[in-house]
């Protein structure tokens, strides 16, 4: 699963969540940074041990955490694992047939995760918008020296 920055976070959602935690915004996207290492590892321990009942909390931990921030391709790995767990539970089964998703839910929770805190960064560099009709055209732009 391969997503560029653009496909992983919905930018909306998070725009969103930004202007709805206000101040707590960084605090609470912290939160979501030690919650979803300590999920990702869980998931991962729990896959080591053939644990299903054991993937189901942080499973579903991760996906709606990850919502909350618009990390729609992070949500939909961690809900079909849940999914798959929660199968596997209710078969008496292993879950065994989980293997590919948890190996793409690291890397995936990590781009996703340098995503959203670099651009909930204060110090970040945005792109500024191209000079146009009631803007300021850029230093160096035509007609200056």
């Amino acid at each position: 699963m391969s997503f560029e920055g653009s496909t992983l976070v919905d930018w909306n959602a998070f725009t969103k969540a930004r202007a709805e935690l206000g101040a707590g915004f960084v605090r609470i996207l912290g939160y979501f940074r030690e919650d979803g290492v300590k999920s990702v590892a869980a998931i991962e321990a729990a896959m080591r041990t053939q644990s299903a009942v054991a993937m189901v909390i942080p499973a579903h931990t991760l996906k709606g955490e990850s919502r909350q921030f618009g990390a729609e391709p992070l949500a939909a790995l961690a809900e079909a694992i849940e999914t798959m767990a929660r199968d596997c539970v209710e078969r008496h089964d292993t879950p065994a047939t989980a293997i590919e998703d948890i190996v793409k839910l690291r890397p995936l929770f990590e781009q996703t995760l340098a995503l959203l805190e670099r651009e909930a960064n204060p110090l970040a560099e945005r792109k500024q918008p191209a000079a146009g009709f009631g803007r300021r055209p850029m230093a160096g732009g035509f007609g200056r020296a």
